[in-house]
């Protein structure tokens, strides 16, 4: 005679006490698991956890597949797929996107980002931040969100007044005399020298296509046009990294300004509080400031 335990009754047949566990709120039964829960919580759990089921908790709804659950999740719900996390209202989303540490979340501008560098340069962006840097020079009038924006804008060579990389560089060799900001080793004649490879001109001509495209003798990149090429072989890519970052433990070498200024206004390691290196960034930038061209 079937007997359920749970109840401590039996029944005339299996059918009969089948029944009573569909009746009943002693039973909750998966029957795709043929599983016996005592409580509703417990079998949702069930739902929730098995690999067998997709299962939306707050529909109460079943799905074929995953991508049918996430479907549903992404249109119905408020949903942080990276973290398969349902909250409750828009307002609880966005605050586990501020959270959680598997997000880089700009809330102003509802942005995710790939990884906390990247949101920080957003952040500092002048997006966010007021362009209140700027260039010293005579008849330029532009303004930028910080330091390193502004020694990119003169690398460039894009300012009325004509600095570009080469003066950059020229004006650092000369006031960093210590070489707090510089390598030596990598100056053209050593320490005892201004120069560096800047002075070294690289032009490609005609011979450097190959069949194909007009390759980088360097790096080996092919471009459409030797105009192109040039332009690349005028860039600080293949530069030697003359510029240094003294701080602790970090041995990061760079080979344009702008690029030195940016890790040090990132605050990525310990030389962003170096008085030696405030104090001959802040000559350097006076200095900037007195050039005439």
């Amino acid at each position: 005679m079937p007997y359920c335990e749970r109840c401590d009754r039996s029944f005339r047949n299996i059918s009969a006490m089948e029944q009573h566990q569909r009746d009943s709120s002693e039973h909750y039964i998966c029957h795709d698991c043929d599983r016996d829960f005592t409580s509703w919580n417990a079998l949702q759990q069930h739902w929730l956890q098995s690999p067998l089921h997709e299962y939306c908790q707050d529909c109460d709804e079943h799905f074929d597949d995953h991508d049918d659950l996430e479907e549903h999740l992404e249109s119905e719900h408020w949903y942080c797929g990276d973290c398969e996390r349902v909250c409750k209202s828009e307002m609880a989303l966005k605050a586990h996107y501020r959270q959680s540490d598997n997000h880089y979340y700009c809330e102003p501008c509802d942005r995710h980002f790939l990884n906390e560098n990247a949101l920080r340069n957003h952040l500092n962006s002048s997006t966010h931040q007021p362009k209140n840097v700027k260039c010293p020079f005579r008849g330029c009038g532009k303004a930028f969100v910080s330091r390193a924006a502004l020694v990119l804008h003169l690398e460039g060579g894009a300012c009325p007044s004509g600095v570009d990389r080469k003066t950059i560089n020229k004006l650092v060799h000369k006031y960093d005399k210590n070489h707090i900001i510089t390598d030596p080793s990598r100056l053209i004649g050593g320490a005892s020298s201004n120069d560096s490879d800047e002075d070294v001109e690289d032009i490609a001509t005609e011979r450097s296509w190959n069949g194909f495209g007009y390759e980088c003798y360097f790096c080996q990149k092919e471009f459409p046009t030797l105009k192109r090429l040039n332009q690349h072989l005028a860039s600080p890519v293949h530069k030697a990294q003359i510029y240094r970052c003294p701080g602790r433990h970090c041995e990061a070498h760079f080979s344009t300004l702008s690029a030195l200024v940016q890790h040090i206004e990132s605050q990525k390691c310990d030389v962003y509080e170096n008085r030696a290196v405030k104090k001959d960034m802040e000559t350097i930038f006076k200095q900037m400031g007195r050039l005439t061209m």
